[in-house]
């Protein structure tokens, strides 16, 4: 069977991991990326990174790319999606982590390129056009025959809904207030400053828990429609490098208890959701589950 042909637009922290987390897999060959930076820049931090250690495998930088376990795969610096030679390198895959290609529109623009699809690794601005999956909790629902451009939702949503369909399918989720307390992340200063989004988000990521808005609650919907309307939630930034939790509190519909919430999400995690839902009992904190997921 063939390896499927994957190209990444965006070579940040979430390009960067995909690409970690799929070189060794053999379904997968990486055949091209694209990211405004020079591709020395691009192999110094896929080599070395702060949170994840060095990476396993070898990677130089050429003229026309960069070479990881002496494989070439080219790298560009395109602003214009469009532009990109995904039919020449006959990519099947686009992973669009830039964040800035998240409508329909934008993202079609790979497909015009020549890629035939687009997963798009940030919640969708067009999620009515664009529809979003989170694995083990809707990907059933894929049509491959229309769904040519998918959003991974975000990494939040990505924690919340198996949690809330183990609830919901289990005991009914009646309403739920959802806070997620989030690593930082690379849109924070280091120092106090002016932010586009809100006065809040410039204050010194390092320094502070800062208080912010979350679209994750909202975003479920998207994949477990039943609980439109019966989840809410907010953010707090706070100062690790990585690995967030999401402090679910809810009503259920049936009568329950902590032993059975426990128990149903323990058998999820041993079963339908394994491999996406952990399950632990132990004295762990947040670092023990950094590249768990």
């Amino acid at each position: 069977m063939a390896k499927i042909r994957v190209g990444i637009n965006g070579f940040g922290r979430i390009g960067r991991l995909v690409f970690r987390a799929g070189i060794n897999n053999p379904d997968f060959e990486f055949v091209g990326i694209n990211d405004l930076v020079p591709a020395k820049n691009i192999a110094y931090l896929l080599k070395y990174d702060s949170t994840h250690g060095r990476f396993d495998g070898t990677v130089e930088a050429t003229d026309e790319g960069i070479v990881v376990n002496g494989k070439l795969i080219p790298c560009f610096a395109i602003r214009n999606p469009e532009e990109l030679p995904w039919g020449q390198l006959e990519v099947d895959y686009v992973v669009e982590s830039t964040g800035l290609f998240t409508t329909h529109e934008t993202a079609s623009k790979h497909l015009k390129a020549g890629a035939k699809r687009v997963v798009i690794s940030a919640p969708t601005k067009d999620p009515e056009k664009v529809n979003t999956f989170v694995v083990g909790v809707n990907d059933d629902q894929y049509d491959p025959t229309k769904d040519y451009i998918v959003s991974n939702a975000s990494c939040t949503t990505n924690c919340l809904a198996p949690i809330a369909k183990v609830i919901n399918d289990n005991f009914g989720l009646a309403e739920g207030l959802m806070t997620t307390v989030h690593a930082m992340t690379a849109t924070q200063p280091t120092v106090d400053g002016p932010s586009k989004k809100d006065l809040r988000g410039g204050r010194g990521a390092a320094q502070n828990i800062i208080p912010a808005s979350t679209g994750a609650a909202k975003a479920v919907t998207l994949v477990i429609p039943e609980l439109k309307g019966k989840l809410t939630g907010m953010a707090l930034r706070v100062p690790t490098p990585d690995v967030s939790v999401v402090d679910l509190t809810f009503k259920t519909e049936k009568a329950t208890s902590y032993e059975a919430i426990c128990a149903a999400m323990k058998a999820a995690a041993n079963g339908e959701l394994k491999g996406v839902l952990g399950y632990t009992d132990e004295d762990v904190v947040s670092m023990d589950f950094n590249g768990r997921s």
